[in-house]
């Protein structure tokens, strides 16, 4: 059996350090939201309970959470598709240079370092000027595309950098049409990249907050309601509802990753 040398156990205290730093937040809020019904926002806790998990599915004094909860899984979905499809229509356009190709890559992606609160302003102004409605399915959807479109199109890009144009060329001599070859060879190939792409597109924007503050119009997304909450709700119903939807994001990633394992399974008896 390998000795560990010395520095093992800096290196994973350490990193047990680090994971408690990235999930501490989250691993409090789930402890608090199981507070008694007179329990507070902090510790210590008075008793346990799941009261403030069905107080959120009753009529609430302030904010309107599942209102909010239904736009931003609408929009996450919107933002998940247009994502998905412009960043395999952008990589399969890369694949060949064309004038101006390298000016257009850095505009796409030139979003990224943009402070997203001037990306909101600017969407917002720019509707405003145009005389059409501030809204979260229209502006808000603008603003949340210049936030996921960069990430689909760098994975995209990297997938086409190493496809094998062999299996195009296979295709084509055997008598496919250009759509049969993309539909049959190209799509099943980058199906798990397709699935990373929609859960990048689905997970960032239903998180999004800065890039919606200014551009969502008069109904808030779940993370503006939840934001605008933390000023008014005082009891922790709050935490409750921070538990549900972390937990729901999780759950959608699981299920991405658990068809990604299928689809591998699946690759692999075929193979």
């Amino acid at each position: 059996m390998e000795r560990r040398t010395r520095s093992f156990f800096p290196l994973a205290i350490f990193f047990g350090l680090f994971v408690l730093f990235l999930y501490g937040p989250i691993i409090t809020i789930a402890i608090l939201s199981f507070q008694g019904p007179q329990g507070g926002l902090t510790f210590p806790m008075n008793g346990w309970s799941t009261h403030w998990f069905a107080d959120l599915f009753e009529q609430q004094a302030v904010g309107d959470i599942w209102g909010a909860f239904r736009r931003s899984l609408a929009l996450g979905m919107m933002v998940m598709v247009v994502t998905v499809v412009v960043s395999v229509m952008s990589g399969l356009a890369f694949r060949k240079r064309f004038p101006g190709a390298g000016a257009l890559f850095f505009l796409a992606v030139a979003s990224l370092i943009i402070p997203s609160i001037l990306v909101s302003l600017g969407v917002g102004l720019l509707f405003d000027q145009l005389g059409l409605r501030v809204h979260w399915a229209s502006s808000g959807f603008g603003a949340q595309l210049t936030w996921t479109l960069p990430f689909g199109l760098l994975i995209m890009f990297a997938i086409f950098n190493r496809f094998d144009p062999a299996y195009e060329e296979a295709a084509r001599d055997l008598g496919a049409s250009p759509w049969q070859t993309v539909r049959h060879v190209v799509l099943p190939i980058i199906a798990p990249a397709l699935i990373g792409v929609a859960l990048f597109g689905f997970t960032l924007s239903y998180d999004e907050f800065a890039r919606t503050l200014l551009a969502a119009g008069s109904y808030n997304t779940l993370p503006l309601e939840i934001y605008g909450m933390t000023t008014n709700v005082t009891t922790p119903v709050l935490y409750a509802l921070g538990t549900l939807t972390t937990v729901f994001s999780l759950a959608i990633i699981l299920s991405l990753l658990a068809v990604v394992w299928l689809m591998r399974r699946r690759a692999g008896r075929a193979g």
